[in-house]
């Protein structure tokens, strides 16, 4: 019975894998690293840090550098059983992600909504900032492993 369940939630965690878009595949890599520092567990952890890490563009320069210094600094502090200095980075960094993806998901669709949502101005650029972008800083999409 066992067997089945972990069979279909691996199955409906590949099928959200697979539909989630590029920003949503950061947020849910962060949830892993955060997951696994919560619970102190250092191979799970290091190796979601490392595929935020290893997703970097380096094309991007500024952004990608500095969290890749972010990243190594996780790295360590997971590496010295110091989880949480490394929680509290990641935890700010995948709010600041689910931010990006809150901006850039679908807005209202009635007038009344968008009169109410401060996030939409008639005069705002429709293009979102590229340098906050998945592609501008993770340029290639994750590798996933099955939890």
């Amino acid at each position: 019975m066992q067997t089945a369940y972990r069979a279909q939630a691996q199955e409906y965690r590949q099928q959200e894998i697979m539909g989630a878009s590029p920003v949503h595949l950061v947020v849910m890599t962060y949830d892993l690293a955060i997951r696994a520092c919560e619970g102190q567990e250092r191979p799970r952890a290091l190796t979601a840090v490392s595929v935020l890490r290893d997703a970097l563009n380096f094309d991007y320069g500024e952004v990608a550098v500095g969290l890749f210094a972010l990243y190594q600094w996780c790295l360590d502090c997971i590496r010295h059983d110091n989880y949480a200095d490394a929680l509290k980075t990641l935890r700010g960094l995948r709010e600041a992600w689910a931010t990006v993806e809150q901006r850039l998901s679908p807005g209202p669709t009635m007038a009344s909504d968008v009169e109410a949502d401060p996030r939409v101005s008639p005069t705002a650029d429709p293009q979102p900032d590229p340098r906050v972008l998945t592609h501008a800083v993770h340029g290639r999409q994750p590798q996933w492993a099955t939890p």
